[in-house]
Formats: structure tokens, sequence, C-alpha cells
């Protein structure tokens, strides 16, 4: 946590967390244009807050694009928010609100580190008796490109034929189309009304992506999840769905040992 103080406490690298507030997805010569700095500063406050976990990064093509991360303001916030007066209180719970609100791009991207291995990580991501105890939600398949799959969430299962495996490379990564939006799920989310089922249904059928890379006794997975309307209720049921399922299946995982 003290690499998170440090990266927070330079303005610089502030703005540079408001401008991917902004604008996820940024690559380097975007942020500099932005920011009106140069570009060797850029390079080296983006390092301080990639060390940090604040900022993950994604290849595309020969660009490296950069989304922000709030999962170490998560664990901030569950650390020390109960050793703190209200006013800081509230100011800890304004920081995490600004850093995990969605952006409007296509994409939404979130990098955690959990003290386990590959193959454990993978277990709980495809097993469907560990991901229901520890996300909440389960998954049967075969796990082969082009397999089917069904979402299981609180009894509900959802099955579709456009609901697709479209990668599965066991322990490195994993990918597979978003399943379908029944009128059913707002017996499984009250917070979800009819209107916005049936617009997030509507909307174009998104994809969900898990990679895998183990770091020291860690592994850091990111997911990305893209391919939705950018303004579109998808994108904000998904921007707070995944955080609070991925930071379950670390917590539950390191308790597991």
């Amino acid at each position: 946590m003290d690499e998170v103080f440090k990266a927070l406490a330079d303005p610089s690298r502030r703005l540079l967390l408001d401008s991917l507030n902004d604008r996820d997805g940024q690559s380097l010569r975007e942020l500099c244009g932005r920011l009106s700095m140069a570009r060797q500063s850029v390079s080296k406050h983006l390092a301080v807050l990639e060390a940090a976990n604040l900022v993950t990064t994604i290849r595309q093509g020969r660009e490296k694009l950069h989304y922000l991360n709030a999962e170490p303001i998560n664990a901030i916030a569950d650390r020390w928010i109960d050793r703190y007066d209200s006013t800081r209180v509230q100011a800890l719970a304004d920081l995490k609100t600004v850093l995990e609100s969605p952006a409007k791009l296509s994409e939404f991207a979130y990098t955690t580190y959990i003290r386990t291995t590959p193959e454990r990580l993978w277990q709980a991501i495809t097993n469907p008796t560990f991901s229901d105890s520890y996300m909440g939600h389960a998954i049967e398949s075969d796990w082969q490109k082009g397999s089917t799959y069904t979402w299981i969430e609180e009894g509900l299962r959802i099955d579709d034929p456009e609901q697709v495996v479209v990668e599965s490379d066991p322990y490195q990564r994993l990918a597979f189309t978003f399943h379908t939006f029944r009128p059913e799920l707002n017996q499984v989310d009250p917070d979800l009304s009819e209107e916005d089922i049936a617009t997030a249904a509507s909307e174009p059928r998104s994809r969900v992506s898990f990679d895998i890379e183990p770091v020291g006794d860690h592994v850091r997975l990111t997911l990305i999840h893209d391919g939705f309307d950018p303004a579109g209720a998808v994108r904000e049921m998904i921007s707070h769905g995944w955080p609070i399922k991925l930071s379950s299946l670390k917590s539950a995982l390191e308790r597991a040992g």
C-alpha cells in the first residue's frame, strides 16, 4: 500500500489518473497531448502508477493502451476506512467513487494481484462449484473453443447458442461471449428493472476475457470486458458488477491459502 500512497501523492500522477478516468484506454502519445507534459515525464509517472497497480496496460498492435485500475483503492478502503474519522472516510469514499466511475468507452479493464497459483485461479473461474462460491455465479461448459456454456446465478440458468467460448488456453487465457439478458434476471438482482434488462438485451453481445500471468508468489489477473455500447446499459451493469466479483474471488482464494 505504500506504493499506492506514494503514487497518489504527486499532482502530475493524479492528473494522469483524472485523464484516464475521463477517457480510459489511452496511448502514451494521447496522454502527453491531453496533459501537455513531456513524453519522458509521462512515461516515468506511468511507471510509478503501474508499479502501484493503479494503471494497467494492454498491447494493441504497436501501441500500449493504459487503463485505470480501482482495485488498490478498494484495498485501501477495506483496510483503513475504520481507522479514520468521518471527514477522512468521506474523502476516501469520494476518491474511490471517482476512480470507479465508468469511462465512456466500449472496454472495461480491471487488474488484480492474487496470492495463488495459475492452476487454482483457473479452477476458481471455470469450476462451477468454486466460481459459484467465490464470485456468485457458475458457468457450466467443457471449455473447448467454440463450445456453448450455461450461466447460472442464484438458481437461474441462462442458455443461448450465442453464449460461446472464444478462447481457452488453460492457466493462461479464457474468453467467452457474455451471457444473454433474460427478464428473470430481476429475480437475481431486484435493483435491475425490466426496462434495464430489456435495454441491455437489445444491445450488442459483449465479450469477456481473463488473462492469467504468474508474478512471484502472486498471479496477475486482468479482466477485459468489451464490445458493448459505450453509453449503454451493459457498461453500467458490468462496471459495478465485476469489481465486486473479482474482489470476492481474491479474498476467497487468499483465505483458502
